[in-house]
């Protein structure tokens, strides 16, 4: 048994741990809470029986400490190399990372330092040289990914895209159909529900696709730089768009771009990564209260945080320019 209630799913090549749904991911658990609440205490009254006016009554208990929240997704040691011997070039890490429920974390980086490649892991696309990650979860499927490419389906209509995972999980058609419905209504493509991908724009193909991830109701939402081949205002519009979805759900969110204004509009988290091979060298809170809207772009704190961003990132991008 896991130690907070669950049950830890590792690698077969362990034989005294039970079989995994991802036989091919080393270092990759899936740890699936029970979620028992516990039974209530009976009311104990806190308070001696003292006579009336009493001028020193005993005091009640002092509350608990709060307990520290379990990380919804947890990276240690997390590395990743492609190719063998000499040859081998060390991608990513070695990562720690902590993703607590319901957090928006943005990660941000030069190109080639990994970025992607911890995303892959996270959504079982890829094994970890070293080092394991673990994502604590009540689904067998606990994550959603949108690429940078849309990834829809050009022979389905647009209800068929939305409604794409909900098949693959088996859910009834109506209850199927009602629910890619209400995300397309929730979007603003309701009209285009039978229309197909080839007589949408790029911005609307893009909001099929997260239309799509989101009707699923993933524990962990994973993004890689989905708004990447959007033109700018086009751009602006969808970071808006997917800030008031994101704080309506509070799904966890791991969102992976290069933009540093994408990061502090979307992100509670920013975590900053060095050149290859990637490790975490910074992290930052925004400090803008949720719910937050796309104004805070105009503010002198978004201004100072997005050029304190850039002069870590600076000599990174720098030193991986130099490797090239």
């Amino acid at each position: 048994m896991h130690p907070a209630g669950g049950i830890t799913r590792t690698h077969p090549r362990h034989t005294s741990a039970p079989r995994t749904p991802f036989p091919n991911l080393t270092g990759r658990h899936i740890v699936i809470g029970d979620h028992r609440r516990p039974a209530a205490a009976p009311h104990l009254d806190t308070y001696e029986e003292r006579p009336v006016g009493d001028p020193h009554p005993n005091p009640p208990p002092a509350p608990p400490p709060p307990q520290p929240t379990t990380p919804k997704l947890r990276a240690r040691s997390l590395a990743r190399s492609f190719g063998r011997g000499t040859k081998a070039v060390a991608a990513l890490g070695p990562v720690d990372l902590d993703i607590a429920p319901g957090e928006f974390a943005c990660i941000v980086g030069p190109s080639g330092c990994g970025k992607s490649t911890l995303l892959r892991i996270a959504a079982g696309l890829l094994r970890p040289s070293a080092g394991e990650l673990s994502i604590r979860t009540s689904s067998p499927r606990p994550a959603a990914m949108i690429f940078q490419d849309y990834g829809i389906h050009d022979w389905k209509t647009v209800l068929a895209n939305v409604r794409f995972g909900l098949d693959i999980q088996r859910v009834p058609r109506r209850e199927a159909d009602a629910r890619a419905r209400d995300w397309l209504s929730r979007i603003g493509l309701a009209e285009f529900a039978g229309a197909y991908p080839a007589a949408l724009s790029g911005g609307m193909r893009q909001r099929v696709a997260i239309a799509r991830a989101l009707a699923v109701e993933p524990e962990i939402l994973l993004m890689d730089e989905p708004f990447a081949a959007l033109d700018a205002q086009l751009r602006t519009i969808l970071q808006d768009e997917l800030l008031e979805l994101t704080q309506t759900t509070r799904t966890t969110t791991l969102f992976i771009t290069h933009s540093l204004e994408e990061a502090i509009v979307l992100g509670d988290r920013v975590l900053v990564m060095s050149a290859r091979p990637g490790r975490i060298i910074a992290e930052h809170h925004p400090p803008f209260e949720r719910p937050r809207t796309g104004d805070i772009r105009s503010t002198p704190e978004f201004t100072a945080l997005k050029s304190e961003l850039w002069d870590l990132l600076r000599g990174e991008v720098h030193g991986e320019a130099a490797l090239a």
